[in-house]
């Protein structure tokens, strides 16, 4: 029996069109980045639409005449490139303080990654949602537009404690603001005169809640509610759909993902 690497007579490569749901504002901002930094990227779109659409990489090159390496290159450079952009925890506090806004609004999520055998890829199972990730924690304002986003911790890893990690209890006294969270950040803030986060009330088996602690947590959650249209907004980006990469790789990603969401929610 001979085998053979030909390719069958009859196949031939196909190229289609796809639409990018993108602002104008967002290929300029980009290419005026490009220019700033003296970057030979050809398209910033192939590289939205790698971010948009979760375009595979060969596909991108083999529709734009350019080898995979090219736009794995120009994809790595301009998540590094917006990454650079993104603000962190002090300066997106300070801003907020500037504003005159007084609240923020803080929660977690889980970014789905691909399961990795051995006991390295154990720490990114989360319990919670039965599933491999990584967790993030986000602040938004009033209206749920993301102000920052934390590094990648481990998917197991509870709010409380990437909240601890970022010393955020501190860091929004020092700013003086208050934050709402849900009850995944309890026991965060045990100051009962001057709370810095409010979380609402626990129910338990021996404790009922109270109507007015039952008002009090509704009107918690009405409040917070926007920090949930901005993680949406967020994974919009459907590469974040099942993350293909390392938790470094990761946090540089979801900064540059908020610099591009905040263009497109804000313009």
């Amino acid at each position: 029996m001979t085998k053979t690497k030909k390719h069958a007579e009859d196949t031939c490569q196909f190229v289609y069109q796809c639409r990018l749901p993108l602002s104008t504002r967002t290929v300029e901002y980009l290419a005026d980045l490009l220019r700033r930094h003296l970057k030979a990227i050809r398209s910033a779109v192939i590289v939205l639409a790698v971010l948009r659409h979760d375009q595979r990489l060969a596909d991108m090159a083999g529709g734009n005449n350019v080898s995979e390496s090219t736009v794995r290159s120009w994809r790595d450079e301009l998540i590094t490139l917006l990454a650079a952009q993104a603000p962190r925890l002090d300066r997106a506090l300070k801003k907020v303080t500037r504003q005159g806004r007084e609240v923020v609004l803080i929660d977690g999520t889980l970014i789905a990654t691909q399961r990795r055998t051995g006991k390295a890829g154990r720490r990114n199972y989360s319990g919670k949602h039965h599933r491999h990730g990584l967790h993030f924690l986000a602040l938004t304002d009033e209206r749920g537009r993301l102000n920052w986003i934390s590094a990648a911790q481990p998917g197991r890893t509870h709010d409380n404690t990437a909240a601890r990690h970022d010393h955020l209890l501190a860091r929004l006294r020092a700013a003086g603001l208050g934050a709402l969270a849900d009850l995944g950040f309890r026991g965060l803030d045990n100051d009962v005169l001057d709370p810095v986060i409010v979380t609402g009330f626990h129910a338990t088996r021996a404790h009922k809640l109270t109507p007015g602690q039952k008002t009090a947590n509704r009107v918690l959650a009405n409040g917070r509610a926007p920090v949930e249209h901005g993680f949406a907004h967020l994974k919009n980006w459907r590469i974040l759909t099942k993350l293909r990469t390392d938790p470094a790789r990761a946090t540089c990603l979801l900064r540059a993902l908020l610099v591009l969401t905040n263009l497109e929610v804000n313009r």
